[in-house]
């Protein structure tokens, strides 16, 4: 019985994972000139208070812009800064700065 719910688990855990993001990220380097501010105009942050976005990963990086957006995660910064996104600014966010280096 518990193999079942297991392989119950991993199943429902298969489906409701989120798809790969895909993003321009030419479009996304310059939907980026506001986010230079604070984190940087190479995803470096000069502040240790905010996030290095360079590098990371993009289905990471849209997913916490998402959840800001959405108010799943509350922030007094990025939570209005995020309001505004359209689903496909955020692919192309994701995509400039996960191919950025580190």
């Amino acid at each position: 019985m518990q193999n079942k719910l297991a392989l119950i688990t991993l199943t429902l855990l298969a489906f409701n994972a989120a798809p790969a993001t895909s993003g321009d990220a030419a479009a996304g380097k310059v939907k980026a000139a506001t986010c230079a501010a604070c984190h940087g105009t190479t995803g470096i942050s000069g502040n240790e208070l905010w996030p290095n976005l360079a590098g990371q990963k993009q289905g990471y990086l849209a997913a916490q812009l998402k959840a800001f957006r959405d108010g799943a995660r509350n922030n007094p910064v990025m939570s209005p800064m995020a309001a505004g996104l359209a689903d496909t600014d955020i692919a192309d966010l994701a995509a400039y700065y996960a191919g950025l280096g580190k």
